[in-house]
Parts: structure tokens; C-alpha cells; sequence
């Protein structure tokens, strides 16, 4: 499998990678910018997780990987309490490092960093607040991402326990998308996911910030 998650002919096929968000944290309902911080779960944000969970056991997951961060790891533990799974935790799937970015509400952003937020806005490369690039993000946590997907049984499902920025720059990566189009992909809500499944010639995004059980995709379009 290429670094695009291209797949190869003699490749197994069907696997599944589900990108879930955190809960909900105090920053969050603040929008304040949470980057590497490391910020804990609110009670909405733990009974968020419990919830979606609950949804994500019956998918019958394979393997959990997440982040070393408080509010991903808390949000795996309630998967793995029902499944029984242990969860491997990566720094490299920490959010986006941002700098003096960092703890600031979006309204300070924009009126500290405006031209800043704006360029990022366009697509354009920007190291918010002197962190890191969205390009550097996807290069330490879309191999995570791989590797642990290359472990998989065929048909085997991956829970990649995350942040949204990173999820959505993985995305980006694996899809094979030109970085100035990532952001079209959108954000994802607290405790939401997408789905990528693995096609002939490689990963489909087949649901974005969902928060109820994938459907499968019936019709011409198949």
C-alpha cells in the first residue's frame, strides 16, 4: 500500500477505517484553540463518548488506536471498555501544534492573526500561530493510520481515535486530495466520525461527520 493508501492488485480488500473525534471538552464549548493542549473531557463530552461507543461496538472493531491526548484517550477507553480491545495510544495523532494559536478564542484569532486565518482559510500553507504545517500534521499521522490498517483481517475494522484537524488532514492524505482542497472536506462534531472503506484502487471516503451507523451504499453509485 502506497503512503495515499493506494491499494495494490495482490492487496487483501474490504477494510474499513473509521476517524472518530473526541468529546467535548470546556475549550471547545469556549471555542478557544486547543491544539496540543492536552484539555480533558467535559461530563456532556464523557457521555457523548459513552454513546457513541455504543454505536461503534456493534460495528465489531478490530483494533482501536488514539491519541496520547486526554480527550482522545478518554473517548477510546469507552470504546474498549465494550469491546474488550486494548487501545494503542500514538503521539502522532495528537492535533495540529499552533502555537501562539494556542488557548486563543476564534474571535482572538481573527482579530490577532487575521491575514494568518484567512491564508488558511484559502488553502494556502500556513504555519498557524508558528506550529506546524497541515501538510507535517498528515505526515506523522496518516503512516499511524497505515500501519495499523495493514494489520487488519480482510473485511477487519480500524477505530482511529483523533482530533479534527488531524482527521481531516489524514483524510486528505489518504484520499490522495491536493492539500489546498483539504479543507473542503469540513470539520467533524464532537464525538462524530468518517468512514473511509477500501476500494480497487484504494481508500473512499464513504461517510463524513456522521454520528449514527454507516449505511451501505445502495444503487447506481455502488
Amino acid at each position: 500500500m502506497s503512503a495515499t493508501g493506494e491499494v495494490s492488485g495482490s492487496a487483501r480488500r474490504g477494510r474499513r477505517v473509521i476517524l472518530w473525534r473526541h468529546g467535548q471538552t470546556s475549550w471547545n464549548v469556549e471555542r478557544r484553540f486547543q491544539g496540543s493542549t492536552d484539555v480533558e473531557l467535559t461530563e456532556t463530552g464523557v457521555a457523548q463518548a459513552r454513546r457513541s461507543a455504543r454505536l461503534l461496538a456493534g460495528l465489531k472493531p478490530d483494533a482501536i488506536v488514539a491519541s496520547d491526548l486526554k480527550r482522545a484517550a478518554a473517548t477510546a477507553a469507552e470504546l474498549a471498555a465494550l469491546t474488550g480491545l486494548e487501545v494503542v495510544h500514538d503521539e502522532a495523532l495528537r492535533e495540529t501544534y499552533a502555537g501562539v494559536w494556542q488557548g486563543l478564542t476564534h474571535d482572538e484569532i481573527i482579530a490577532r492573526h487575521g491575514e494568518e486565518y484567512a491564508a488558511w482559510k484559502r488553502g494556502e500553507p500556513v504555519r498557524r500561530g508558528g506550529g506546524e504545517l497541515e501538510t507535517e500534521v498528515a505526515d506523522r499521522a496518516a503512516p499511524v493510520v497505515l500501519r495499523h490498517a495493514e494489520k487488519l483481517p480482510d473485511d477487519g475494522t480500524l477505530v482511529v481515535v483523533s482530533h479534527g484537524g488531524t482527521i481531516r488532514t489524514t483524510i486528505g492524505r489518504l484520499l490522495g486530495l491536493d492539500p489546498r482542497s483539504w479543507e473542503s472536506l469540513g470539520g467533524l462534531s464532537n464525538c462524530c466520525w468518517s468512514v473511509l472503506g477500501e476500494g480497487a484502487k484504494g481508500w473512499r471516503l464513504m461517510e463524513h461527520n456522521a454520528g449514527t451507523l454507516p449505511e451501505p451504499v445502495l444503487g447506481d453509485d455502488d
